[in-house]
Order: C-alpha cells, then structure tokens, then sequence
C-alpha cells in the first residue's frame, strides 16, 4: 500500500516538475518574444542574426570579443531607446529660436567673435535655463577627465597623419555609409554629394582640432598661441565641438520638419520612409541625428580609426588606446551625448559596436551616391585622366576593401584591384619606424619632424579656406 502510494505521489512530483519546465519555457519564449518585438519597434532595426555573415561582424566577434560574449537585452533596449532622443538642451534652444554657439562662446571667453568686450548677448539668451546649463557644460572640463590621459591619447592619434586621412575617409565615413540611418541625413542635406572635398576637409579639420595637443610643432605657425592643453577651454576643439553641435541642433529641426530634401530624386521615396507631407518618419528611423547614432559616430572617430592604424603597423599601447578613446569622450560630451550612454572601455566599445551593426537595416543604394562623391574627389581635384587619380582612388577603395570588408565594398560598388592587399605592404614599414621611434630619441625627432611637413601639406585646403590653418 505504502509502495504504491509513493509511487504515485513520484509521479505526481514529475508531473508537476514537467508542468513547471514547460511553463518556464513558455515564459522563456515569451519573454525572448517581447523582447525582440520591443527592440524592432523602428522600422530601421532588423533581427539580431540577419547579418552574421558580414565580414567586419565575423572579424569583430572573432577578435575583439570575449569568447562567451553574446549580445545583451539590456544593451539591445539602451540602443534602440537613444534613436528617439536627440541632443535635449540643444533642442529646447532652437525651439525658442535661439541660435547658440556664438553667444555661448562669448560668455564664457568674456568676449566676443570679434575678441571685442562681449555686449552683445541678449538677456533672453544669457537666462534661457538650457543656455545655463550648456555655459556650465563649456566652462570647464568635467571632473572625470583627465587631461594627461587624453593627452596621450592626442599624440597617437595625431603620430599617422596620412593614415589618419585614409581611415576618416575610407573606413570610419565608408563603413557608415552603409546603414541608411546614417546615411539618409547626410544626403538629405546634400552637402556631401556636391560638395564632398569641403565637407570632408571640415571634418578633418574637427578631428585635428580635438587631437591638437601641446607638443605639436607650432614652427610654421608662430603667431599662434600655443594652446595649454588637450580641448582645453577656448581651443579650437573645444570651440568647433559648439559650432558642430549647433550645425547637428539645426539639421536636426529641419529634417523633422521636412525642410531638407536633397534626397529626392535621388533616393526613392519609399526607401525615405518619411511621412506624406515629407517630413521625417521617427517611427521607422528614430530622431535624426539622435544619441545612438552619435555614439555610433564617435566611435567611428576613435575606436575604427584606432583599430585601422594598428591593423597598418602602428604601435598603439593599451594606455594610448585608453586615451583616444578619453580623448574623444570628452569630444562627444561636449557635443550633447549623455555620458552615461558611453561604453566604458575598448571592451565596452566593440561589444556595443558589434551590437550595433547587428540590428541597423542595410541599404547599399542609399550609400552609394555618398561613396561614389568620396570616392571620385582624386580624379576630380587632378583631372579625369590623370594616372596618379586613379591610382589613389583604388588604393583609398583598397583599404576600405581589406580592413571594412568585400561585401560592404562590393555594395557600395567601390572598385577592386587585383593589387589591393598592397596597402598592407605599410605593416612592417610602420611596424619598424614605430619600434624604432620607442627605443631611438634621434629616430623619433626625425619622425616628427617628417610627421609635421606631411601634416602641413596634407592641411593644403583648409590653409586655403580655413581661418584658423591659414
């Protein structure tokens, strides 16, 4: 009798222990379900495994990533939650109309764009609490950075300056070039299609001037004050992170209202998504230039730049890549990211950068009026049958190609040279300088000096057209 009662009540614990796997598996499934419907709630997010099989997510996960590393759903929730918030304090001032990068330099300098005693700063401007806020922001630097760590940083990033050019253009801006959302504000502007050398030049100018530290040779500038220190207050890094954060404010209200529309005719309508009236679809893209795309961006100026000089040879220790990547911190704070957005370390950054890339819809037709503009501006600056043009342009094609990848190459329809695995021929060259630059005094002021001239020549457009290069 005991026998059997036992027996029943066995059976009746693995019924009941059945029931309750089967129940947790439901709830797994469930929750796994809500989940992925919560972070494809924009049209622009695809499934977590649609590109597994692109080059730069295979080479980042093989890599990069710790080995049990599998993409977080809190990660996956921090990301998509940033594409519906723009830059807040920035917002609120264009909002009421106010156009705030001048003022705000003038009241922290104490005077004005003119260097004049500043006067000229309303009290509806000096007062607006969004204005107080970003003067605080400007005034000083945050307690958490550290100027000798971004210091560090600035002289490394700063040590290559033709690979420095080849990775802005060829990696950090091609590899972009691929996910509509980035895309899709940039040709809506239409500066990058018809006036691709200046806006490349000004963006290699913004990251000159977040790089610029002390110990640059101001020989061939010597009515230039010498700046105290990395993004120091008042620097020209300091003040084009304002100009380019208002620029960011503005397209920002104009592509929500519509009022930019160079893509037409040129990218279909259906492939905008925006709304009948014309105006921007948050529902499928998020807020244009929102902060997840910022950091996106921010990463493509530090974390692919950095990666693409060590894949080239250069010699980047742990510490230098610590403060490029401190360095630009400080840079995208001052452009209106939310630090606490920020991954923490090159860790942080590569498992956000691979989460990232796994969900963005990719769109090569959108890219390819961008990457063609880019891709052409050789043989347009030296004349169409120039040799020498085609010659940069497949090399600068080339290493997008070997460090991006073929796939991404092949949409955007960038050419591919039988020779292309050429511009890794710079590896060991650089590999060797770099080494002999650490243990060499008299090899590393030759460096620098030759560094210096091929930085100054490389500038040959901005001493053209910029104030402060000429």
């Amino acid at each position: 009798m005991d026998t059997k009662n036992d027996t029943a009540n066995s059976l009746n614990k693995d019924d009941y222990k059945n029931d309750a796997q089967q129940h947790d598996k439901r709830n797994n499934e469930f929750n796994i379900q809500r989940q992925i419907a919560n972070y494809q709630r924009h049209g622009r997010t695809t499934a977590i495994n649609d590109h597994s099989d692109l080059q730069v997510l295979k080479r980042i996960k093989r890599y990069l990533l710790p080995k049990d590393f599998v993409i977080s759903p809190a990660l996956l929730e921090e990301i998509v939650s940033g594409y519906d918030i723009g830059d807040p304090l920035a917002d609120k001032l264009a909002a009421d109309g106010i156009r705030f990068a001048k003022p705000l330099q003038s009241a922290i300098l104490g005077t004005n764009i003119n260097n004049n005693i500043n006067t000229d700063i309303s009290t509806e401007i000096s007062s607006h609490p969004a204005f107080v806020t970003m003067q605080a922001q400007f005034s000083r630097h945050p307690d958490w950075f550290d100027p000798q760590l971004a210091q560090i940083g600035a002289i490394a990033y700063r040590r290559y300056p033709l690979m420095l050019i080849w990775l802005l253009r060829n990696v950090a801006l091609m590899a972009g070039y691929s996910i509509p959302a980035l895309s899709l504000p940039l040709i809506q502007t239409g500066a990058l299609m018809h006036d691709a050398l200046p806006r490349l030049m000004r963006t290699y100018a913004y990251i000159l001037a977040v790089s610029e530290h002390p110990q640059l040779d101001t020989a061939s500038h010597p009515q230039r004050t010498p700046i105290s220190g990395v993004l120091a207050i008042g620097s020209e890094g300091w003040r084009q992170s304002i100009q380019v954060r208002q620029i960011h404010t503005l397209v920002r209200q104009n592509l929500l209202k519509g009022k930019l529309t160079a893509a037409n005719g040129v990218i279909a309508d259906a492939a905008q998504h925006h709304h009948a009236d014309g105006s921007w679809n948050t529902d499928y893209w998020g807020v244009p230039i929102n902060q997840t795309d910022m950091i996106a961006t921010h990463l493509q100026f530090s974390l692919l730049i950095m990666r693409g000089l060590r894949l080239l040879g250069a010699r980047i220790s742990s510490e230098e890549a610590e403060g490029i990547l401190h360095l630009w911190n400080l840079a995208s704070y001052w452009m209106g990211v939310d630090l606490q957005r920020l991954p923490k370390d090159e860790t942080a950054c590569w498992e956000w950068l691979y989460t990232y890339l796994s969900i963005q819809q990719l769109d090569f037709k959108m890219g390819r009026p961008l990457a063609k503009a880019l891709h052409d501006l050789p043989r347009q600056l030296m004349g169409e049958d120039n040799r020498r043009g085609r010659f940069v342009e497949m090399v600068n094609a080339s290493v997008t190609r070997t460090i991006v990848g073929d796939d991404i190459g092949d949409g955007l329809e960038l050419p591919k040279s039988k020779i292309r695995f050429g511009v890794l021929s710079s590896v060991p060259i650089l590999f060797t300088l770099d080494t002999a630059r650490q243990h060499n005094q008299m090899v590393a002021e030759k460096l620098e000096q030759f560094r210096a001239k091929r930085q100054d020549n490389m500038n040959w457009w901005l001493k053209k057209n910029d104030d402060y290069y000429k």
